[in-house]
C-alpha cells in the first residue's frame, strides 16, 4: 500500500501538465456555457421587448381607431342634429335614428379597443347610420326642392292675383270715371241767364216802385243722353241784403244730397231739346233799390246766375 502510494506521487510528479490540463479543460466548458447561455438570454429579453413593443403600438393604434371611430359617431350626430324639415313623419323617424347613433356612442364607450370584432361590428353599424341619414338627406332635399316650387308657384299666384286686382282697380277706377262723365253728361244744364224786373203791365222796368214781380228766363240746352221727361227748375232769389226772399211756405228742395229753401218753381217737359224758360217771383212786401241776384238749380246741379239792380 505504502508502495502504490508512493508510485501515485511520483507520477504526478513526472506529469504536472496531465493534472493541469484536466482542470483547465473544466473551466473552460463552463465559461463557454455561461457565455452561450448569457447571449440566449439577451435574445429572448430583446424578443420580450420588440414583442411587448409591437404590443404597445398596436394597442395605441386600436385606441386610435376606437377614437376616430368616437369622432365619426359624434360627427353623424351633429348631421343627424342639423337635418330638419317641416314633415312630422320624417322629424319622428330622425329621432330615431338620432337615438340610436346616442346609444351606439355609448357602447363604444364602454367596449376596450382591443375588441376588435365588437369595433368593427360598430364600424359596420356607423356605415348603415350614415346611409340612412343620406337617405333622409335625399328626401328633405326632396321637400325643400317641391317647397320652393310650391312657394315660388305661391309668389307668383300672388302676383298674378295682384295684377289682376290693379287692372280691376283700373278698369273699375275708369268704369267709374265715364260713369261719372256719361252721368256728367246726362246731366240737364242750362245758358243764357237773365233776370228782371217787370210792373204790372208786364213790362220790364229798373224801377224799384213800379216793379210787381221779378223774371227769371233761361234755356235748358239740348242733350240727346239726358232722361227725358218732367224736370222741376227752382228758383232763389237775394234782395239787396243778401237775404233769401222766399213767400211764407218754407219751400224746400234737395240738390245734391243738400236741402235748400226755395224762392219760386216751376216743372217743364224735357224731351232732349232746347227749350226755353221763365219763372216769376212776386214779393208781398215789394222790392227796394238796389242789386238782386237769381241762382237757378235743377235737383241734380246748379244751373247758374243772374243779377240785376232797381233804382
Amino acid at each position: 500500500m505504502e508502495e502504490l502510494d508512493e508510485e501515485m506521487i511520483q507520477f504526478e510528479k513526472d506529469h504536472p501538465s496531465k493534472k493541469n490540463s484536466g482542470g483547465g479543460g473544466n473551466a473552460g466548458a463552463v465559461r463557454t456555457m455561461a457565455i452561450v447561455l448569457g447571449v440566449v438570454a439577451a435574445a429572448l429579453l430583446a424578443a420580450l421587448l420588440v414583442m411587448m413593443s409591437k404590443k404597445n403600438a398596436l394597442v395605441k393604434d386600436l385606441n386610435i381607431d376606437k377614437q376616430n371611430l368616437t369622432n365619426e359617431l359624434i360627427a353623424l350626430q351633429g348631421d343627424y342634429e342639423a337635418l330638419s324639415t317641416t314633415n312630422a313623419a320624417i322629424n319622428d323617424s330622425l329621432n330615431v335614428e338620432k337615438e340610436k347613433v346616442g346609444q351606439l356612442i355609448e357602447r363604444l364607450q364602454k367596449t376596450e379597443a382591443t375588441n376588435r370584432a365588437k369595433i368593427r361590428q360598430y364600424e359596420q353599424e356607423l356605415g348603415t347610420l350614415r346611409s340612412i341619414m343620406k337617405g333622409y338627406i335625399r328626401q328633405i332635399d326632396s321637400l325643400n326642392t317641391l317647397n320652393v316650387s310650391l312657394r315660388n308657384d305661391a309668389a307668383a299666384a300672388r302676383r298674378e292675383a295682384q295684377e289682376s286686382k290693379r287692372q280691376y282697380e283700373d278698369l273699375r277706377t275708369t268704369t267709374d270715371e265715364l260713369s261719372k262723365k256719361a252721368s256728367a253728361g246726362s246731366v240737364v244744364k242750362g245758358r243764357g241767364f237773365n233776370l228782371v224786373a217787370i210792373n204790372e203791365s208786364n213790362k220790364v222796368t229798373d224801377r224799384s216802385s213800379r216793379a210787381r214781380k221779378l223774371r227769371a228766363c233761361l234755356s235748358l240746352i239740348e242733350n240727346t243722353i239726358a232722361e227725358r221727361g218732367w224736370r222741376t227748375i227752382y228758383i232763389r232769389v237775394k234782395g239787396p241784403d243778401d237775404v233769401l226772399m222766399t213767400d211764407d211756405g218754407g219751400k224746400v228742395f234737395t240738390c245734391g244730397g243738400e236741402s235748400m229753401v226755395y224762392s219760386a218753381s216751376r216743372e217743364v217737359d224735357y224731351q232732349g231739346e232746347e227749350v226755353e224758360i221763365c219763372l216769376y217771383f212776386a214779393s208781398s212786401q215789394g222790392f227796394e233799390k238796389g242789386k238782386y241776384t237769381v241762382d237757378v238749380y235743377t235737383s241734380e246741379t246748379k244751373l247758374g246766375s243772374a243779377e240785376m239792380i232797381l233804382k
